[in-house]
């Protein structure tokens, strides 16, 4: 990662790491994400982590599983206590799996899930503080970005 943020040459670019927690401390992986980018002279560099794994994101917005892999009776399960804290389940792409009765794969099934993917209904708190920096990036505060957890 440091050696590609270094030899970026386009003037004025805006970089975002996004990592996904797994098992390990988010704190330290996040650390150790800015670390290279001060090493790679990029320090304004955002780094986001997804809690504990990107399909916490899609476990937050049932309807855009329910839409982008043709299932449904999905989106009903949303209000279930399990389902509105995604980012509290500690293996969500096997949940992911198992939800879609073996329908979700983590290539083809982020790509077309992700399409739909409300960005203003997520119950993913991780992936709302994604968007956030995002926003940010796009109205050019990114010296404010690191403010937000």
């Amino acid at each position: 990662m440091v050696r590609r943020l270094q030899l970026w040459q386009a003037p004025n670019t805006r970089f975002l790491v996004l990592r996904d927690q797994d098992s390990g401390d988010c704190r330290v992986i996040k650390q150790n994400l800015l670390d290279k980018c001060k090493a790679a002279h990029k320090p304004k560099t955002i780094v986001r982590i997804a809690c504990h794994e990107l399909e916490s994101f899609y476990i937050g917005d049932l309807k855009a599983v329910e839409k982008g892999l043709g299932l449904s009776g999905l989106s009903r399960l949303q209000n279930k206590r399990k389902y509105r804290e995604p980012d509290s389940i500690f293996n969500p792409a096997r949940e992911l799996v198992g939800l879609t009765k073996n329908d979700y794969q983590k290539v083809s099934g982020s790509r077309a899930i992700g399409r739909y993917l409300d960005l203003g209904n997520n119950l993913s708190h991780s992936f709302n503080v994604l968007i956030k920096a995002i926003k940010r990036i796009l109205a050019n505060d990114c010296e404010n970005v690191h403010a937000t957890p």
